[in-house]
């Protein structure tokens, strides 16, 4: 990237030189860069782009150059920014520093593909500031984290914000503490830290801490000589043994007692132990992931939970987020469980558009858990492979789709504008409502494909 730099310096460009003879300058400079590369401007037009870009994606220099970026790779007329995501062109030009996320883009032939971006602050000549966006075109097999036979899906802003920490912190060694409500899938997200990992050839191993009894407790996780207690016949390797050159993944660590706490603490700060019965010393080189419901720290507080055993699990924490936060992400977790259920019962179920709907409108308070329970539920009542709005019964009382929206601050609906006339104010309205179609249309009493419409139509202007 100096390398990019150093290549836009005033000395090796023309000040005076034409707009379109800078364009193909600015092109040659980003043609240093192996990786396929875009530069956007201050207002998201595509002002170069290098030729491992138009490689990659089969494209003329024609066909992008001048194009705003969210409709090249987005295939959407508004910035990704407005519908909640995280942008790099916010940020760069925001704050002047580089910026890193992942995303979901979209090729010539309209195939989503996961991509790494990486935004970097480029200036020309005349001082001119440019996002340098680097792509990172991810393998396919990092569409889907498997673990056993289900699946982290998803392309919502949340869910890719939350698989682009994962996979940041899985670069690193230090212990990862997972917050997320019951049900949301800790152990399919630290499967996804341990496959992202150096780690990944290793073991990942799991520790139900919530039905761990405390007199096993050092039997299981340090493991036990022969002899080490009546009826011991052999000796046993211990769950921290087992995870050495791998994962050794906490779940519910919240539920572990004082005593129990004190004795894991005590391995993870010397990365020592011994087995129950036995005299040696030994050492596992194991990377420690926990998980948990409960505020540990609030815990830690009130004693219920030891702090300085927090502070060594929380390295790094990352917060898993609820599925009525990810509602777009409803239907393609739902296929993967019929997928499942469809195995499991030697059956094919897939969703009317209306059961669809409801499954989208509904909060769902134990998140993946529960849709699992509901479909699993609608499977057995469907007499035929269309699963009906009938056939979902809720566990807790629907709520309407109001409520299934970001909240924003409260607002009544105005008259609807005249006929077919875009609001002037539409994309302040996008800001507000945190870039959501559905809430901008019930403000202005019109239909989401309206609004829809509007924002074509701007695009185009």
């Amino acid at each position: 990237m100096e390398k990019l730099r150093n290549s836009l310096d005033p000395a090796r460009l023309h000040g005076d030189s034409s707009v379109s003879e800078t364009a193909l300058e600015l092109e040659s400079a980003l043609n240093i860069q192996q990786n396929p590369m875009v530069l956007i401007d201050r207002d998201y037009r595509i002002v170069a782009a290098n030729r491992a870009y138009r490689e990659a994606y089969g494209v003329r220099r024609e066909e992008i150059v001048g194009k705003h970026c969210h409709e090249i790779s987005h295939h959407s007329p508004i910035p990704c920014h407005m519908r909640g995501e995280d942008c790099p062109h916010q940020a760069v030009f925001r704050t002047g520093q580089a910026h890193e996320v992942r995303h979901i883009h979209y090729d010539q032939n309209n195939h989503a593909e996961h991509v790494r971006i990486r935004g970097h602050v480029l200036h020309d000549p005349s001082g001119r500031t440019y996002l340098g966006e680097e792509i990172i075109r991810l393998p396919p097999q990092d569409d889907a984290i498997t673990c056993n036979d289900l699946r982290m899906v998803g392309k919502s802003p949340a869910f890719l914000r939350c698989l682009h920490h994962l996979e940041m912190a899985a670069r690193t060694d230090a212990s990862i503490l997972l917050f997320g409500e019951s049900g949301v899938g800790k152990e399919l997200a630290a499967q996804a830290i341990h496959h992202f990992s150096s780690r990944a050839a290793g073991p990942l191993i799991t520790v139900d801490c919530a039905t761990l009894p405390e007199n096993l407790f050092e039997s299981e996780i340090f493991g036990h000589e022969r002899g080490a207690f009546t009826g011991c016949v052999g000796r046993k390797l211990g769950l921290y043994e087992q995870a050495h050159g791998g994962t050794l993944f906490l779940d519910e660590v919240g539920e572990l007692p004082l005593g129990m706490q004190a004795k894991l603490l005590r391995v993870l700060e010397t990365g020592s132990f011994r087995r129950l019965g036995g005299n040696d010393n030994l050492r596992a080189d194991v990377r420690v992931v926990a998980a948990t419901n409960r505020d540990l720290r609030a815990m830690a507080a009130q004693r219920h939970f030891r702090e300085d055993l927090y502070y060594r699990l929380a390295a790094i924490t990352i917060d898993l987020p609820p599925l009525r936060d990810r509602r777009e992400d409803i239907p393609g977790i739902a296929k993967v469980l019929l997928e499942r259920i469809g195995r499991d019962w030697s059956g094919h179920w897939t969703l009317s558009r209306e059961a669809e709907r409801r499954l989208c409108a509904y909060n769902f308070p134990g998140n993946v858990r529960e849709l699992r329970n509901i479909l699993q539920k609608a499977a057995a009542l469907a007499d035929g492979p269309i699963i009906e709005a009938k056939h979902l019964e809720f566990f807790h009382p629907a709520t309407p789709e109001s409520s299934a929206m970001p909240s924003v601050p409260a607002a009544r609906p105005r008259p609807a504008p005249g006929r077919g006339q875009c609001p002037a104010d539409l994309l302040d309205l996008l800001e507000r409502f945190q870039g959501n179609r559905r809430q901008v249309a019930e403000y202005l009493g019109v239909s989401e494909r309206s609004v829809y419409r509007w924002l074509k139509r701007l695009d185009r202007d």
